[in-house]
Protein backbone atom coordinates (compact mmCIF):
# COMPACT_ATOMS: atom_id res chain seq x y z
CA UNK A 1 0.00 0.00 0.00
CA UNK A 2 1.12 3.33 -0.96
CA UNK A 3 -0.27 6.36 1.03
CA UNK A 4 1.84 9.22 -0.72
CA UNK A 5 -0.32 10.20 -4.05
CA UNK A 6 -2.77 7.51 -3.30
CA UNK A 7 -5.19 6.71 -6.35
CA UNK A 8 -8.14 5.87 -4.17
CA UNK A 9 -7.32 8.95 -2.00
CA UNK A 10 -6.92 11.31 -5.04
CA UNK A 11 -10.06 9.71 -6.66
CA UNK A 12 -11.91 10.39 -3.06
CA UNK A 13 -10.77 14.24 -3.92
CA UNK A 14 -12.40 14.23 -7.14
CA UNK A 15 -15.79 13.04 -6.26
CA UNK A 16 -15.66 15.60 -3.22
CA UNK A 17 -14.74 18.33 -5.27
CA UNK A 18 -17.87 17.20 -7.99
CA UNK A 19 -20.05 17.44 -5.07
CA UNK A 20 -20.53 13.51 -4.43
CA UNK A 21 -19.83 13.61 -0.91
CA UNK A 22 -20.51 10.20 -0.31
CA UNK A 23 -18.82 8.61 -2.94
CA UNK A 24 -15.56 10.28 -1.89
CA UNK A 25 -16.67 9.40 1.64
CA UNK A 26 -16.71 5.74 0.94
CA UNK A 27 -13.45 5.74 -0.82
CA UNK A 28 -11.76 7.44 1.84
CA UNK A 29 -13.09 4.83 4.35
CA UNK A 30 -11.56 2.07 2.07
CA UNK A 31 -8.34 3.68 2.57
CA UNK A 32 -8.55 4.24 5.95
CA UNK A 33 -9.56 0.42 6.08
CA UNK A 34 -7.08 -0.53 3.86
CA UNK A 35 -4.02 1.36 5.98
CA UNK A 36 -5.20 -0.22 9.00
CA UNK A 37 -4.91 -3.55 7.86
CA UNK A 38 -1.38 -2.42 6.67
CA UNK A 39 -0.28 -1.29 10.25
CA UNK A 40 2.22 -3.14 11.51
CA UNK A 41 2.55 -4.79 7.95
CA UNK A 42 4.68 -2.06 6.11
CA UNK A 43 6.75 0.62 6.84
CA UNK A 44 4.60 4.06 6.16
CA UNK A 45 7.33 6.13 7.20
CA UNK A 46 8.70 8.38 4.62
CA UNK A 47 11.69 9.74 7.38
CA UNK A 48 14.88 8.60 6.65
CA UNK A 49 16.63 9.61 10.18
CA UNK A 50 16.66 7.21 13.20
CA UNK A 51 13.88 8.13 15.45
CA UNK A 52 11.70 7.03 17.91
CA UNK A 53 8.51 7.77 16.71
CA UNK A 54 9.83 6.00 13.18
CA UNK A 55 6.74 5.17 12.14
CA UNK A 56 4.07 5.85 15.15
CA UNK A 57 2.68 9.04 12.51
CA UNK A 58 0.11 10.08 15.45
CA UNK A 59 2.94 10.66 17.87
CA UNK A 60 5.19 12.36 15.31
CA UNK A 61 2.70 14.83 13.73
CA UNK A 62 1.61 16.21 17.48
CA UNK A 63 4.95 16.87 18.52
CA UNK A 64 5.91 18.78 15.23
CA UNK A 65 2.10 20.37 15.77
CA UNK A 66 3.53 21.24 19.70
CA UNK A 67 6.94 22.64 18.89
CA UNK A 68 5.57 24.33 15.52
CA UNK A 69 9.47 24.94 14.37
CA UNK A 70 9.23 22.51 11.38
CA UNK A 71 7.23 19.97 9.35
CA UNK A 72 8.17 16.22 9.99
CA UNK A 73 9.78 14.99 6.81
CA UNK A 74 6.49 13.31 5.38
CA UNK A 75 4.69 16.06 4.89
CA UNK A 76 8.05 18.10 3.16
CA UNK A 77 7.74 16.80 -0.45
CA UNK A 78 3.83 17.50 -0.23
CA UNK A 79 4.76 21.32 0.84
CA UNK A 80 7.65 21.83 -1.52
CA UNK A 81 5.70 20.53 -4.26
CA UNK A 82 2.42 23.06 -3.47
CA UNK A 83 5.30 25.87 -2.85
CA UNK A 84 6.57 25.31 -6.72
CA UNK A 85 3.14 25.56 -7.99
CA UNK A 86 3.21 28.83 -6.34
CA UNK A 87 6.43 29.79 -7.61
CA UNK A 88 4.85 29.14 -11.25
CA UNK A 89 2.79 32.34 -10.72
CA UNK A 90 5.94 34.14 -10.80
CA UNK A 91 8.08 32.10 -13.41
CA UNK A 92 9.83 30.02 -10.71
CA UNK A 93 11.68 33.10 -9.61
CA UNK A 94 11.51 32.00 -5.82
CA UNK A 95 12.90 28.48 -6.62
CA UNK A 96 15.57 29.80 -8.34
CA UNK A 97 16.39 32.24 -5.77
CA UNK A 98 16.34 29.29 -3.04
CA UNK A 99 18.57 26.81 -4.95
CA UNK A 100 21.34 29.53 -4.45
Amino acid sequence: MIIDNNPKEKEAMKAFRRGERSLGHKLQDEFVAELRENIGKIDHCTCKKSCKYHGKCVECVAIHRAHRDHLPNCFRSLVNERIEKLSELTEHSIVEEIKK
